[in-house]
């Protein structure tokens, strides 16, 4: 149980790290509030499912040790 906390909230972490930082790039561009959020959200979705199976077995690695 312990672990799956840890590990989710490292990869809700990264991701929407991910997210803020497109989101503030985008503010140095001429992007209308709807392709800013968008694509945050975008990224945020997509960072998650890249990170969830990558980030699950190592912490349950780390765990064991």
């Amino acid at each position: 149980m312990k672990s799956s906390i840890i590990s989710a909230a490292i990869y809700l972490g990264i991701s929407l790290t991910a997210a803020l930082i497109f989101l503030g790039v985008t503010l140095m561009g001429n992007y209308t509030w709807v392709a800013r959020i968008g694509g945050s959200l975008w990224i945020f979705l997509l960072s998650n499912i890249v990170l969830m199976p990558v980030v699950i077995p190592w912490v349950k690695k780390r765990g064991e040790i």
